[in-house]
């Protein structure tokens, strides 16, 4: 026998306790509220024999812990339920944009525990220059969720361009990125480089994507498919339908910041022209609003907008209208084909819907199809303009609860049962 080989019903055995550790830690991050052993042996057909050992299994890898049993009338010991550990397992969520760095820390129970962004322009900056300062924020984040008691189990980078499987960001106009093999840049900086269990501790994405993807698992359940747009510099989407990303046949999905909203219009970043971008984008609404080269970062450039526009400014106003006009003309295109009902306005747009929302239904119901019958709720995103780097964190936490022996077998692995 080589020494990877093993006997098929040791195979098996190890293969049923990797799902019994998923079922069951997936059930207690789903519940309503902590769910006792009893309740888990009762909802997923397991003994309660089996139970018991793979709650022990994940109470040991620090990934659930039991809560305070709630008080009860009457004779007999209350049940302790069993809620997702928050001294544990914890993803780093990592993000570059047009003018800033963020870095934060979600624990397994989806608590933020460190937040820290870095405004700067980053166009001037090489890839190399960019992530490295990246790193070093990583490092500081690293050191202070230790202090806490936390271990650092993954990461994601959200990255506003194109980036294939292999974590390279093919294009990012914006920033002026253009084939940069960011695992190879950050090769040597542990954790972002350190492979688990054969699963690389560092993915990128794109952060439309990731900004979407943090939505979809913020607060109560919402809908099950929508549009989530990001309006920074640069404007991009994350298409979620029927509870699932849509990324498309090679992952590049979404990019609708360079659909033409005027063929021949204005020259774009891209090589295009008239994209929406040079209408809705952050740079080109300061400029309607009278605040070119005002030097805003993209929060303090929303808050001031809204400002004004809160203030009944003509110029701020009018500046919003317009971009409005030209977000719902590229959003009617996206409902038109995909058939979707809901619209989430985030990044710095977030805090602008109530002025962008207007004159984007507006032009939904002048340009689907079907806005008759079938309403268009348009609302600001929940986590704002940290939707990206949020979702990157809660993507690696997500991963952990989908696959838990992963961590278990990182933290020394009980014998299977």
């Amino acid at each position: 026998m080589t020494p990877t080989s093993a006997p098929a019903g040791a195979v098996r055995q190890g293969s049923l306790r990797e799902l019994n550790l998923a079922v069951v830690l997936g059930r207690i991050a789903a519940a309503e509220r902590p769910p006792s052993r009893a309740d888990l042996a009762a909802e997923t057909g397991l003994t309660r024999a089996t139970v018991s050992a793979v709650v022990e299994d994940l109470i040991t890898g620090r990934l659930v812990t039991e809560a305070e049993p709630a008080p009860r009338a009457g004779a007999g010991r209350p049940a302790r339920g069993l809620v997702l550990a928050g001294d544990g397992p914890a993803g780093l969520g990592l993000e570059v944009n047009v003018d800033y760095l963020a870095v934060c820390v979600v624990d397994l129970a989806g608590q933020l525990r460190h937040h820290t962004v870095h405004r700067a322009d980053l166009r001037p900056v090489s890839p190399a220059d960019a992530l490295a300062r990246l790193v070093e924020l990583a490092g500081q984040a690293r050191a202070d969720v230790a202090a806490q008691g936390l271990t650092l189990a993954g990461a994601a980078l959200a990255v506003p361009g194109l980036v294939d499987d292999a974590g390279m960001v093919r294009l990012a106009p914006n920033l002026g990125w253009r084939d940069v093999p960011v695992p190879a840049v950050l090769a040597g900086h542990p954790p972002l480089t350190e492979q688990v269990d054969g699963v690389p501790p560092l993915v990128v994405d794109n952060e439309a994507n990731l900004a979407a993807l943090g939505e979809l698992h913020a607060g109560p359940a919402g809908p099950a498919s929508f549009l989530h747009i990001s309006g920074e510099v640069g404007i991009g989407a994350g298409i979620v339908l029927d509870g699932a990303l849509f990324r498309g046949a090679r992952g590049w999905s979404g990019e609708i910041g360079h659909i033409p909203i005027r063929p021949e219009g204005r020259p774009c970043r891209c090589g295009g022209r008239g994209c929406l971008e040079q209408y809705a984008g952050q740079e080109a609404i300061l400029a309607a609003a009278g605040l070119a080269g005002a030097d805003l970062p993209a929060d303090t450039a929303a808050t001031r907008l809204a400002e004004l526009a809160g203030a009944g400014a003509e110029h701020a106003l009018r500046a919003l209208d317009e971009a409005g006009v030209a977000l719902g003309v590229a959003v009617a295109s996206v409902v038109n084909l995909l058939d979707l009902d809901t619209v989430v306005l985030g990044g710095g747009y977030a805090p602008l819907t109530p002025w962008l929302r207007s004159p984007v239904l507006a032009e939904i119901s002048r340009r689907v199809l079907t806005a008759a019958w079938s309403p268009v709720t348009v609302r600001p995103a929940t986590l704002g303009a940290d939707a990206a780097v949020l979702g990157a964190a809660g993507s690696v936490v997500r991963r952990i609860i989908a696959r838990p022996a992963g961590w278990l077998a990182r933290v020394g692995s009980p014998t299977p049962r």
